[in-house]
C-alpha cells in the first residue's frame, strides 16, 4: 500500500507537469520540481535534528513509566470496562490485560510499546475466534478503537511544531484532545450499534457517565471563553500537562525504587535508534510530497475542494490543511510529510497548519492498522471493521476542523 502511494505521488506529479508544459507552456515546472526534491531532502535532515533529541528525551521518561508500573496500573483500571465491551472474551483471559495495556500505552504516547502489545492482544483474541479467517466482534472493536487514535499526549505534534519555529508548540493540545475524543467516541458507538453492545451495563456506565460529565462540563466552560482565551488556555494546559506527567513519572519511579537515571538512559538509547531508523522514510515521503506540490497537482485538487466549499457558502481556510487528512488513512509517514510541508508553505501558526496539526494528532493510519493487526493473524473477512474505522477517522477530521475554528478563527 505504501509503495503504491509513494509511486503514485511521483506519477501524478509527472502527469501534471507534462500537462502544464505541453498545454500551458510552463517549461519551468521541471526546474521547480527538481529544486523541490533537494529542498525537501534538506528539510528532512533539519527535522531529524530535533527528532533525535525529542525522541531520545521522551522515550527516556517513558521507560521510567514502564518500569514504575504505570502502564500496568492503567491496565488494571480499564480491565473491567473491556470485559463488558467484549463479552465473548472470558473473564481473566490474557487478552483483556493485553488490550488494556495497549490502550494505556497508546494514551501515554508509548507507540513503540503499544504496537507489539497490540499484536499480542490480537493473537490472544484469535485463539478465541471460532473462524480463523473472519474477524470476531472483539477483534473488530479492538481494531476500531486502535484506529480511532485516542492520544492524551501528542508529543510528536509538539515536536514538529517546535522544529518549524512555533513560539508555542503546545497550542494545539486542547483541540487535539477534543477531536481525538470525538473520533474514539464515534468509533465505539458505531461498533456498539453493529454488535448490539450493552452500553447501559452498570459497569460501562460507571466509566462513561463521569467521563461524559467531565467532558461536557469542560466544553461548557470552554464555550464561555473567547478565541484568544481558548488558545491561551490550550497553551497553559498543554505545557502544564506535559511537565506534570514528566514529574509524575519521576516521583512514582522514585517511590517504586526505580533507578530513574539508569532507566532514562536505557529509554533514551531506544529513542536514538528509533529516530535513526526514521530518516529514510522521512526523506522518501517529504521528497514525494514536495514534488507533488511543485507539480501543481496538489493545488489543483485543493482548488476543486475549495470551489465546492465556496459553492456551499462556507469558509475555505481549512482546505489548505486537508492534504494531511487525505493521506492519513493510508500512511502515517505521508501524512507527517504533508503536515510539515503545510507548515513550511503556509506558516507554522497559520490556520491551515493548525488544522493539519490537529488532524494529524487526532486521526490514525486506518488501512495500515487494518493491514498490520488483521494480517498478523490471517484475518481475511473484516466485516464492519473498515466502515466503523473510517467513520471514526472521518469524524476526527470533521471535529478537528470545527475545533480549530472554535479555538483559532
Amino acid at each position: 500500500m505504501l509503495n503504491g502511494l509513494w509511486l503514485g505521488f511521483f506519477l501524478v506529479a509527472a502527469v501534471s507537469a507534462l500537462a502544464q508544459w505541453l498545454v500551458g507552456g510552463n517549461a519551468g515546472i521541471f526546474a521547480a520540481m527538481v529544486e523541490s526534491i533537494f529542498a525537501m531532502a534538506k528539510l528532512s535532515v533539519e527535522v531529524m535534528v530535533l527528532l533525535f533529541g525529542t525522541l531520545t528525551l521522551w522515550l527516556g521518561f517513558l521507560k521510567i513509566a514502564e518500569k514504575a508500573g504505570i502502564v500496568e496500573w492503567l491496565a488494571k483500571v480499564l480491565g473491567p470496562l473491556f470485559a463488558r465491551l467484549m463479552p465473548e472474551v472470558p473473564p481473566g483471559h490474557p487478552a483483556l490485560g493485553l488490550i488494556t495495556m495497549n490502550f494505556a500505552a497508546n494514551g501515554l504516547g508509548l507507540d513503540n510499546a503499544a504496537t507489539p502489545i497490540g499484536l499480542k492482544a490480537m493473537r490472544a483474541l484469535q485463539e478465541l475466534n471460532p473462524s480463523s479467517t473472519t474477524a470476531s466482534n472483539a477483534q473488530i472493536l479492538f481494531l476500531v478503537l486502535n484506529a480511532s487514535s485516542l492520544t492524551l499526549l501528542p508529543v510528536t505534534i509538539f515536536m514538529y511544531r517546535a522544529q518549524q519555529g512555533a513560539p508555542d508548540p503546545t497550542m494545539v493540545f486542547l483541540p487535539i484532545l477534543l477531536a481525538t475524543s470525538v473520533s474514539t467516541l464515534v468509533g465505539l458507538l458505531s461498533v456498539a450499534v453493529m454488535q448490539r453492545l450493552r452500553l447501559w451495563d452498570p459497569v460501562v456506565l460507571a466509566y462513561f457517565i463521569p467521563g461524559a460529565l467531565l467532558l461536557g462540563g469542560f466544553m461548557a466552560f470552554l464555550g464561555t471563553l473567547s478565541a484568544a482565551a481558548l488558545a491561551s488556555l490550550s497553551s497553559v494546559l498543554g505545557n502544564l500537562t506535559l511537565f506534570g506527567v514528566i514529574m509524575l513519572f519521576l516521583v512514582i519511579g522514585a517511590l517504586k525504587r526505580v533507578k530513574v537515571y539508569e532507566a532514562f538512559v536505557d529509554g533514551a538509547k531506544e529513542g536514538f535508534d528509533v529516530a535513526k531508523n526514521l530518516l529514510p522514510y522521512l526523506v522518501a515521503m517529504l521528497v514525494a510530497v514536495g514534488v507533488l506540490r511543485a507539480s501543481g497537482a496538489l493545488e489543483l485538487a485543493l482548488d476543486g475542494i475549495r470551489h465546492a466549499v465556496n459553492w456551499l457558502g462556507l469558509d475555505t481556510r481549512f482546505v489548505e490543511g486537508l492534504p494531511t487528512a487525505l493521506v492519513k488513512p493510508f500512511s502515517g509517514s505521508a501524512a507527517r510529510a504533508m503536515l510539515i510541508e503545510t507548515m513550511q508553505t503556509q506558516g507554522v501558526d497559520s490556520f491551515p497548519a493548525l488544522v493539519a496539526a490537529t488532524i494529524q494528532g487526532s486521526t490514525e493510519t486506518t488501512f495500515y492498522v487494518l493491514a498490520v493487526y488483521f494480517g498478523a493473524v490471517g484475518i481475511q473477512r473484516v466485516r464492519h471493521a473498515v466502515g466503523c474505522a473510517l467513520l471514526a477517522e472521518f469524524s476526527g477530521v470533521v471535529a478537528a476542523i470545527f475545533v480549530c475554528y472554535w479555538f483559532f478563527a
